[in-house]
């Protein structure tokens, strides 16, 4: 709740947790049946995780290590360690897609345009009235007879806003492109979790790694999901997790450990490449970053993908989180219940003891926890893009609904503040396009 309380001390009214839970609420059909702060009838199936030994001796060691449990992550408190539900439906993933799109489809007011990619925003006198995309036959335009929407994610809308004349003008004159308002924060204050990851080796086959390494194990599991919807394929993978406060004179978590039933050498384009043995890991993920970066444009023709910077790692404290997480991973593993599960420490590494070996650790393995953010921000400030009902400053009939709007990132995951922001903007059309 703190969170969305924080969006609105920065000038976002309407935007404070009681504002926003009736829309998370609207959006769930919550396994577990409603209170609270959950609903059901929704349309986005929420659903308890499959357990296992692993990932009940992950939480129990947590609990052994001085961290409470909770039940609820979503609920009234955020701390403390837990099983992660997941947006799933019968052990299958639940996207927004199957969630709202499928509905719809029918509808006579929806048209879905495929291999189709939007070019620039058309304006008339200061209001938009039409999408310019391309398509395999050529350039096309939609005319707007109401409103036009963006939702192009954090990268997709600010670089189209800028290759629409929205944007920091001297970038735009750089690439010949026409100025329609000078908007220097399109595309700033882009920030993200950070996380780095520790690897143990897992003397039982009880991983998704030696389901990974074995056909006869990928047979099984196959046959578990397809008779029971259990084992491996049921999982989301991360099996369990720990929020914490890395310093107790703050007031929320600003540290996430997701403990995974897996283990990767690297990340592909494919996947994951998982290593050659039985592992798990524990990944901690610092919540509350400091580095702000951005994306721009690097040319004038929309497919071309924009620059992005990001600015992770700008601060002493976005080490010092890690390095917490990391200890206290390490404290965790060390607990009875998760002994017959550790063997060797794989990633980092015993070695890897002093702050300075730690540091440099999060250099070398740290990455991006897919949770980016804030390129047309929220507020009221000179820079801010969006005012509160998500209209962009100084233009009409223009609205961003995405990730991109957040002035700053919540502390956990970003599906379900995606959806919500979703919910909000459709309840704030209707109510403007009734108040004409």
């Amino acid at each position: 709740p703190s969170d969305y309380d924080g969006w609105r001390q920065r000038g976002c009214e309407g935007w404070d947790w009681d504002s926003v839970l009736p829309f998370f609420k609207k959006a769930e059909d919550q396994e577990r049946g409603a209170d609270d702060f959950h609903g059901v009838g929704g349309p986005l199936h929420v659903s308890n995780p499959v357990r296992s030994p692993l990932g009940d001796a992950m939480v129990k060691a947590s609990i052994e290590a001085g961290i409470s449990a909770n039940d609820d992550f979503n609920g009234a408190r955020q701390e403390g360690v837990g099983y992660y539900q997941t947006t799933t439906t019968n052990r299958r993933r639940w996207s927004s897609a199957r969630a709202y799109l499928g509905p719809a489809r029918n509808r006579q007011n929806l048209t879905v345009a495929t291999n189709a990619h939007a070019a620039r925003i058309l304006f008339e006198g200061g209001r938009a009235v039409g999408i310019e995309y391309q398509t395999p036959a050529g350039p096309r335009i939609a005319w707007a007879r109401g409103e036009i929407i963006v939702s192009g994610g954090v990268y997709g809308s600010p670089q189209l806003l800028q290759l629409s004349g929205l944007g920091p003008g001297d970038l735009l004159q750089q690439f010949g492109i026409a100025v329609v308002r000078d908007m220097s924060g399109v595309g700033k204050n882009l920030h993200d979790h950070f996380n780095t990851y520790l690897v143990w080796r897992c003397p039982q086959k009880v991983t998704v790694n030696d389901m990974a390494m074995s056909p006869a194990l990928k047979l099984k599991a196959a046959a578990q999901y397809a008779v029971s919807r259990s084992g491996h394929l049921s999982n989301a993978g991360i099996y369990a997790g720990v929020l914490v406060r890395t310093d107790p004179r703050l007031e929320q978590p600003d540290l996430q450990i997701n403990m995974s039933g897996w283990s990767a050498i690297e990340r592909l384009r494919t996947g994951i490449k998982p290593h050659p043995f039985s592992a798990f890991t524990f990944s901690p993920v610092h919540l509350r970053p400091e580095g702000r970066g951005w994306v721009r444009i690097k040319s004038p023709d929309p497919v071309l993908p924009p620059a992005i910077q990001f600015n992770f790692l700008a601060s002493d404290y976005d080490f010092q989180a890690l390095i917490y997480g990391m200890k206290l991973s390490r404290k965790i593993a060390a607990q009875p219940a998760l002994k017959p599960f550790v063997g060797e420490e794989v990633l980092p590494g015993t070695q890897c003891q002093s702050e300075a070996e730690m540091i440099e650790e999060i250099r070398i393995r740290g990455v991006s926890n897919l949770h980016p953010v804030g390129t047309c921000r929220m507020g009221r400030e000179v820079d801010a893009v969006v005012d509160p009902r998500l209209r962009v400053h100084g233009m009409e009939g223009l609205r961003v609904a995405d990730a991109s709007i957040m002035p700053q990132v919540p502390g956990g995951n970003t599906n379900a503040p995606s959806i919500m922001i979703g919910e909000k903007c459709a309840a704030m059309v209707l109510e403007d396009a009734k108040a004409v």
